[in-house]
């Protein structure tokens, strides 16, 4: 909601909606509360859709093999890089690096 003045009236305006309510001379107090919904991040199965993905040349922290599947997910911030998430061609592991 947000107080709108015409003339020498005062109104309580629904930013979604636009629904007017008119104030009579009451005292209101108009706080705002934002919640913090938590983000999920999702990782695909060991198996979904896995063929479609690009490949490219990064050695696996957990095997050592040099080819691996990769995707991009912006996970934080919009003003902040994307997430690459790889996952190793030979055993499945998946690791991910913070642009």
């Amino acid at each position: 909601m947000k107080v709108e003045k015409k003339r020498k009236h005062t109104f309580l305006v629904c930013k979604k909606c636009n629904k007017k309510i008119k104030l009579k001379k009451e005292k209101v107090t108009i706080s705002e509360s934002i919640r913090n919904q938590k983000k999920e991040i999702v990782i695909m199965g060991k198996d979904e859709g896995i063929a479609e993905l690009p490949k490219t040349k990064i050695m696996c922290p957990k095997c050592g093999n040099s080819e691996a599947y990769w995707w991009m997910q912006q996970t934080r911030a919009a003003d902040e890089p994307p997430t690459i998430f790889y996952r190793c061609t030979k055993c499945g592991y998946s690791w991910r690096y913070y642009g």
